[in-house]
C-alpha cells in the first residue's frame, strides 16, 4: 500500500490532504456513515479508506494528534468538492482549522482559479453541510483564509459534567465550554495532561449528547474592538487542538454572541495554546443561529509517500496514547 499526502499547519494545528480515495456513498454524510460502519466491521465498503486513516493517524507515521481529511466529490455542483475529516478517533462533522488549510491548498494547487490578488470563495461539502473558505491573495500568494460556517447557536448553559459547570454550543460540532479556572486549572503547556484528563472525564459524562470536544479558556479581557480569550480544545479520543480550533471558535463566539459579550461586528481575538490566533466575527443570523467567520493562514508543510510493507508485523501501526 502506498498513500500520497499533502500535508499543511493551520496556526501550528496539522492537516493531511488525501485525495483519489474511493469511498461509498452518494453524499458527504453518506461516505462518513459508510466509513464509521467499515471501523466497526472489517467485511464493510470502506474498509480500504478506514485502514488509510489508521495507517495515517497512528505511529510511526502519524501521533495520537494527526488530523486530516479524504476529498472526495460534492455533493451537487453548487461547491467545488468535499472532504472527510479524520483523527485518532475517527470522522468528524466539522473542522474549521481544516477548512482554512483546504482553502489554501486549492487556489495553491489551482483547483479553484483565483485572481493574483483578491478574495476567491471555495466551497466545500462537510458532513455537517456546506462551509466556505475565503481566500486572500496578494501578488499570487495566499495571505489569509477565513472560515465561513454553518450556523452556529447555544444548546444549553449550566450542564454538569465533570464535576463542573459546562455550557453547551452546536458549530457544525457539539463543544463544552468552560473557564479551566473552575477546575483550578490554566491554559498553559505545562498542565496539558491534566487538562486532557480533564476534557475525557466531562466527555464521559455526557455520553448521550455526543459530544465532540471541550474547549477550556482562560485570561479572559474585553476591550474596544471585542474580546480576547486563549483556549485549548480537548476533542475526540483526548486529542490536542495546537490552533484556537476554526469550529471551536464558533462554538465560543456563539455563546459569547448570545450573552451580549460580543456584539455584531466586535472581533474575538483567540488565542491557542502555542500562542497562535484566529479572529472570529458574528457576521450575521437567522432562525438555525448566527453565522460565524473566523479568520486564518495554513502553510504547507510537506508531500509524502507512506508505505505499508506488507510483511510488517505493526501492520498500520498502533496509538500509544
Amino acid at each position: 500500500m502506498n498513500v500520497r499526502t499533502v500535508d499543511y499547519h493551520t496556526a501550528g494545528e496539522p492537516f493531511r490532504i488525501v485525495t483519489g480515495v474511493e469511498i461509498p456513498g452518494g453524499s458527504v454524510p453518506a461516505r462518513r456513515d459508510a466509513l464509521r460502519l467499515a471501523q466497526v466491521d472489517p467485511g464493510a465498503p470502506g474498509r480500504d479508506a478506514e485502514e488509510i486513516r489508521q495507517l495515517l493517524c497512528r505511529e510511526p507515521r502519524g501521533h495520537a494528534d494527526m488530523y486530516g481529511g479524504f476529498i472526495v466529490p460534492a455533493n451537487d455542483d453548487g461547491a467545488h468538492f468535499g472532504v472527510l475529516f479524520w483523527h485518532n478517533d475517527g470522522y468528524s462533522t466539522a473542522c474549521g482549522h481544516g477548512t482554512i488549510a483546504l482553502g489554501a491548498w486549492a487556489v495553491q494547487t489551482g483547483l479553484v482559479a483565483a485572481p493574483d490578488t483578491g478574495s476567491t470563495e471555495v466551497r466545500i461539502d462537510v458532513p455537517s453541510g456546506r462551509v466556505a473558505a475565503l481566500v486572500a491573495t496578494e501578488a499570487g500568494r495566499v495571505t489569509a483564509v477565513t472560515f465561513r460556517n454553518v450556523p452556529s447557536q447555544p444548546v444549553e448553559l449550566g450542564v454538569s459534567a465533570g464535576g463542573v459547570l459546562v455550557d453547551l454550543a452546536y458549530s457544525g460540532a457539539l463543544y463544552a465550554v468552560l473557564d479551566a479556572g473552575a477546575l483550578g486549572l490554566a491554559v498553559e503547556p505545562a498542565q496539558l495532561p491534566e487538562l486532557i484528563r480533564a476534557g475525557r472525564r466531562i466527555k464521559a459524562d455526557l455520553p448521550g449528547r455526543d459530544l465532540y470536544g471541550v474547549i477550556f479558556y482562560d485570561r479572559r479581557a474585553t476591550d474596544p474592538a471585542g474580546v480576547r480569550q486563549r483556549n485549548v480544545t480537548i476533542f475526540a479520543d483526548g486529542q490536542v487542538d495546537r490552533s484556537p480550533c476554526g469550529s471551536g471558535t464558533s462554538a465560543v463566539l456563539a455563546l459569547l454572541h448570545a450573552d451580549g459579550s460580543l456584539p455584531d461586528g466586535a472581533v474575538l481575538r483567540h488565542g491557542s495554546i502555542v500562542g497562535t490566533e484566529f479572529l472570529g466575527r458574528v457576521v450575521g443570523g437567522g432562525p438555525d443561529g448566527v453565522v460565524t467567520e473566523i479568520t486564518g493562514m495554513a502553510y504547507r508543510t510537506g508531500e509524502s509517500v507512506f508505505a505499508l510493507d506488507p510483511a510488517d508485523p505493526l501492520g498500520t501501526g498502533f496509538v500509544l496514547r
